[in-house]
């Protein structure tokens, strides 16, 4: 079963929220999930209306059972020093450096090197032990790069690794890509019922397959009901005005003769209908696009009122109810 879910989507799709939902999710009778930011938007801190996260783990909400879900906003900075102090024990040189700006400017310009230092920190926390030999955490959730640029984000570490090919650098890289390589790992897409994220969606898993990270499953997010049954979407795409006069005549709202309420009503009616059927449509065929791909969907509604906190806890129960991710 995989322990970091990464999840990823094309900008606009809510992929913070259902990386925040995710976190939820998994944290069940008393599982610990920590959710990791790495973009610097504070978008977590936001989901879960509290205040701006720090440079540390911290918990954040409570699951269903008791379980909890903590939440680190990765500075690339901040995770520099570590590595500094880590592997060449600076202590006070390190922050010397950052006062001199040498820190922004290695991470600026080194190939990779932020890429290396916010993944690598979710994978320590992946790997991280207590006195006991139990893991820290149970699951890491990842709110990563938008489809675009996941790819390259989590496969830098190989380029590092093959710039440095010994020392501290080569062996964090190689480190950070044997967990995010193996089973321990799944990137989860989340792509709206649209032509172009359905298509970046399918782009973005051929990318990850082609070099060799587990893709998890596809979450196809702010889904809406069908107002209309089949044969109600035929009748509305044929544009039947016949079937809508005796309708609204039935309704109450009089007859269709010209110039009454009811012939009024036909027109905007016929068109609202028809672009409900043109959408159904789409959709479908978008949704037929996702599941050739072969990988487990789940599906998210649209929540009309906006997602609140707790739209945020009812989303992580309908991830729940459809299995697990």
């Amino acid at each position: 079963m995989s322990r970091l879910h990464v999840v990823s989507g094309k900008g606009g799709t809510g992929k913070t929220t259902v990386a925040a939902a995710l976190a939820l999710a998994l944290a069940t009778e008393g599982r610990r999930t920590l959710l990791v930011e790495v973009e610097g938007r504070q978008g977590i801190a936001q989901v879960f209306e509290t205040e701006a996260l720090p440079y540390e783990e911290r918990k954040i909400a409570v699951g269903p059972g008791g379980g909890e879900v903590h939440a680190l906003a990765i500075d690339a900075e901040r995770a520099l020093l570590d590595y500094l102090q880590m592997f060449y024990k600076l202590g006070g040189a390190g922050r010397a450096l950052k006062k001199l700006g040498a820190i922004d400017f290695a991470t600026t310009i080194a190939p990779g090197l932020r890429d290396v230092l916010l993944s690598g920190k979710a994978c320590e926390a992946v790997r991280r032990k207590d006195k006991s030999g139990r893991f820290v955490y149970d699951a890491v959730v990842m709110d990563a790069p938008p489809t675009g640029r996941i790819t390259r984000f989590l496969n830098v570490n190989d380029e590092v690794a093959g710039l440095a090919k010994i020392g501290p650098v080569h062996n964090q890289a190689q480190a950070v890509m044997r967990v995010l390589k193996s089973p321990e790992t799944a990137v989860h897409m989340v792509t709206l019922l649209e032509e172009m994220p359905v298509q970046e969606t399918a782009d973005g898993i051929a990318e990850l397959r082609a070099a060799g990270i587990p893709v998890g499953g596809i979450v196809i997010n702010m889904t809406r009901p069908a107002l209309l049954d089949n044969g109600d979407l035929d009748i509305a795409a044929r544009g039947a005005r016949t079937g809508v006069a005796k309708a609204l005549s039935q309704a109450g709202l009089g007859s269709a003769r010209r110039g009454g309420l009811a012939d009024r009503l036909i027109d905007p009616l016929l068109e609202q209908a028809r672009e409900h059927a043109e959408r159904v449509e789409l959709e479908r065929a978008e949704h037929a696009e996702l599941t050739a791909i072969g990988l487990p969907t789940y599906e998210l509604e649209l929540l009309p009122e906006g997602v609140d906190l707790a739209g945020l806890y009812r989303l992580a129960r309908d991830l729940r109810k459809q299995g697990p991710i």
